[in-house]
């Protein structure tokens, strides 16, 4: 049985304990935009998985770190990705039209670290174990999880693209542990095994 509130106006809101607003909005009350520090800041206290994200094809080879990664649906698979407009990658990602998301394990940090930025596309492709996915993006060998994908559909936002990514074949080694960025800095998370 459904129930109502018999409140019919909202109730005031509140900060929980050991929450404090900052920024304008905080010091006027206002509903004033986020300043960028401000919203980079709290992004870094939100724990995301690290993930290299690869491509192969007529644009040629490229990959990045990166932790804006997330499900969309399981019907049908569909995973979406944040894109820099600006970086490097940009262009070979939309002229090839796939791609594949790699999780990471704690053993990967370095590999992280070199794909994040500053060495050229193909000497990144030096390190690791690379096999060659269904799509032809590179499928890290030994990856806690890849997914090899297509790319759908294209959403600009701000400085970034979203790219909604639909998952055409898997790979997945459920017995390793995953590799978090949390305050700007790496964590290992699991024991292994499923959980």
């Amino acid at each position: 049985m459904a129930t109502c509130n018999p409140h019919p106006h909202p109730a005031p809101r509140t900060t929980p304990a050991g929450l404090a607003p900052t920024g304008t909005a905080a010091a006027t009350g206002a509903m004033a935009p986020v300043a960028r520090q401000d919203y980079r800041d709290a992004m870094a206290r939100l724990g995301a998985a690290v993930n290299i994200v690869t491509t192969d094809g007529p644009g040629g080879r490229h990959g990045f770190t990166a932790s804006a990664v997330c499900s969309v649906t399981d019907s049908p698979p569909t995973l979406l990705v944040c894109l820099n407009k600006g970086s490097s990658a940009a262009a070979t990602f939309h002229a090839n039209g796939v791609l594949c998301v790699n999780t990471l394990a704690p053993e990967h940090e370095e590999l992280s670290r070199l794909f994040g930025g500053g060495t050229p596309p193909a000497e990144r492709f030096t390190a690791g174990h690379w096999r060659r996915a269904a799509t032809g993006a590179p499928m890290l060998v030994g990856a806690p999880a890849a997914f090899d994908c297509r790319i759908t559909r294209t959403v600009e936002v701000g400085t970034h693209d979203v790219l909604f990514c639909e998952v055409v074949n898997l790979a997945s080694d459920g017995g390793r542990g995953g590799l978090i960025y949390f305050g700007r800095r790496y964590h290992a998370v699991g024991s292994g095994g499923e959980e």
